[in-house]
């Protein structure tokens, strides 16, 4: 199967059509779908949604850098009490935002630090957004390093020189839609000196929907697409991408897909 790593289909963009998305997701063959957390009010979406595909979708934990303001604190503490579900993978997605506003800076360090201290206390990955901050953010991830940290660099889109320091503190880089524009030539260049065993499938449904589906909303059946583009550009059968990237999916967030396999 393929294994959709960074997904929002709880938002209201996908609302009263859940069992569809499911649905399409299974029949192209992506049997999990895991799903970052926004902030204070998505967590609930998020976990009624694993609650409604308990097998297939699978929640995160995290307030996200776009989300965090003068009260961040507050929104932590609330989210705390949900990370300690035995459902919960991943604390997620968490990092620094600085294409927007930089008014919170401050603020997104700060949560994100302690959010990385969480994953730490309980032995889940991380799940790192880094727009406009991608060396901040591994600067921070390198320094916290000590052996017991792992995660995934979200819509990674970087150069060569990023994706070394990345696997360098033994990090994965999630692979989306991203990778299938026309003019992302150059990153396919550098996606061809990327190893596989560093590399996660994602959509970040229902945002950066690949080719040939741009201008419609994304979804998780469309991960085949993004492996097809990964297959092309590394010259390699599309199997490989699914056995080599599911593989590093279930060692990362620690899934059982046994049964199934």
């Amino acid at each position: 199967m393929f294994i959709d790593t960074h997904a929002h289909i709880y938002l209201d963009s996908f609302k009263n059509e859940y069992e569809d998305i499911v649905d399409r997701a299974l029949s192209a063959n992506v049997g999990r779908i895991l799903m970052p957390n926004i902030d204070l009010d998505s967590i609930k979406q998020v976990m009624s949604l694993h609650d409604l595909f308990p097998q297939t979708c699978l929640p995160m934990v995290g307030l996200h850098p776009c989300s965090v303001k003068e009260n961040y604190q507050v929104i932590l503490d609330d989210l705390l009490s949900y990370l300690d579900d035995k459902a919960c993978i991943a604390v997620g997605e968490i990092g620094i935002d600085l294409y927007w506003d930089t008014s919170f800076e401050y603020e997104q360090e700060a949560a994100f630090r302690q959010q990385i201290l969480w994953s730490k206390e309980r032995a889940l990955p991380i799940v790192i957004h880094s727009r406009a901050s991608i060396d901040r953010t591994i600067d921070i991830v390198t320094e916290l390093q000590d052996g017991s940290l792992k995660g995934v660099f979200h819509c990674f889109s970087e150069s060569i020189s990023e994706a070394k320091r990345i696997m360098d503190i033994g990090f994965y880089m999630g692979i989306g839609g991203v990778s299938t524009f026309k003019k992302n030539e150059s990153f396919r260049k550098t996606l061809k000196e990327i190893p596989l065993r560093s590399l996660l499938l994602e959509t970040d449904a229902p945002y950066l929907t690949p080719a040939p589906f741009r201008g419609k909303r994304n979804e998780s059946s469309y991960i085949p697409y993004i492996a097809q583009v990964i297959a092309d550009t590394k010259t390699i059968d599309i199997e490989t991408i699914e056995v080599t990237t599911t593989e590093n999916a279930v060692k990362l967030f620690s899934l059982n897909i046994e049964e199934e396999t």
